[in-house]
């Protein structure tokens, strides 16, 4: 039994981590904690396996009987939560971003391979089934020489919690890019398997909400956190990048609000055999370079979160590592701590 405390109860516990860990057997959830104690009692009641609810995070870090600790909170906390649980003896999931820039990100690597604990970051798109099965075909040379890869994650007008946490660079470490394009520069990292990076370009604009009194939205999602008339925006809204690694070029083009009526999340890779389009969160088409046909495989799509969460307590629980341990993840945050810099000096970074 791997006895846990859930430190963050907003949306990506809710709908991520909490319906998994109830369902698996050899999970004990001690504690649920929120600075907001009111959303951990609206957990608790969702979820009668959560045992206790509490607003201090250090009372599940003080129990000996706890063994892992979800931290699910604004990017901003990740490092003081992640470090003071690793400190405490205990092992740790952490939601991506794994911090705010890649330097921290980094000690926080140290500091679980210094006490010996597992580090797991949420990347959960590694468990999904897609990504896993591209990964495989690229493996088996389906796809030959994988030379570009081209992801867009570009919404029309979609900026979460406008003047909040999502807009303020303090706590989010950016907008677009960290937000959504950390879960597809992974899945590029992932698929092309140990790609080294070479040179970073990147351009990022805060573009349409410079006057948030006065920006127009079809839906706003994180609109509990949101602070119109006195919050912050300072992030980017549109980011352009190109990268160049030792294994395939990548250019992409990421959009939490477009003035284009459309959602575009998908991501092409291009190979000399074949290529194949990637639908965001769903299923990709092949395209056979020899006897140009379209291949669609068959294969259903099992729940990411449940996979991720099972690999973490597996991995407590019988020991190792998985494909989600901090280790592996460090070259997804150093790519976008790069592109960040790209953007603000409006220069070509090398590494």
């Amino acid at each position: 039994m791997v006895t846990v405390a859930v430190i963050g109860c907003g949306r990506i516990a809710d709908m991520a981590h909490f319906p998994p860990l109830s369902q698996m057997e050899n999970v004990r959830i001690k504690y649920a904690c929120d600075i907001i104690i009111e959303k951990a009692e609206t957990a608790k009641a969702k979820f009668p396996k959560i045992e206790n609810t509490i607003a201090d995070y250090k009372i599940a870090l003080a129990d000996k009987e706890v063994d892992a600790v979800f931290v699910l909170t604004p990017n901003f906390a990740h490092y003081t939560i992640a470090m003071d649980a690793l400190k405490a003896g205990k092992h740790v999931l952490c939601e991506k971003p794994i911090t705010i820039n890649y330097a921290l990100s980094c000690e926080m690597a140290e500091e679980a391979k210094k006490q010996g604990k597992i580090l797991d970051i949420g990347v959960c798109n590694r468990y999904q089934k897609s990504v896993e099965m591209m990964r495989e075909w690229a493996e088996q040379g389906k796809f030959g020489d994988i030379y570009h890869v081209y992801a867009s994650f570009r919404a029309c007008r979609s900026i979460p919690g406008l003047g909040g946490p999502f807009t303020t660079k303090a706590q989010s470490g950016g907008g677009v890019l960290i937000d959504w394009g950390v879960h597809f520069l992974d899945i590029i990292l992932f698929v092309l398997g140990g790609a080294k990076l070479k040179t970073v370009s990147c351009s990022a604009y805060t573009a349409l909400a410079k006057d948030m009194k006065a920006y127009k939205h079809r839906g706003m999602w994180a609109e509990d956190t949101a602070d119109i008339e006195n919050g912050t925006n300072d992030v980017d809204d549109f980011i352009s990048g190109h990268i160049r690694t030792d294994k395939a070029s990548v250019s992409f083009n990421g959009a939490w609000a477009q003035n284009v009526d459309k959602d575009e999340m998908f991501i092409d890779f291009m190979g000399d055999k074949g290529g194949a389009r990637f639908t965001y969160w769903g299923k990709f088409e092949f395209f056979d370079g020899q006897s140009l046909e379209t291949v669609v495989p068959d294969y259903e799509i099992p729940d990411m979160w449940f996979l991720e969460d099972k690999a973490f307590i597996d991995a407590i629980e019988k020991g190792g590592v998985n494909r989600n341990n901090i280790e592996d993840v460090l070259e997804t945050m150093k790519l976008l701590d790069a592109l960040y810099v790209s953007a603000e000096n409006k220069k070509e970074i090398s590494f």
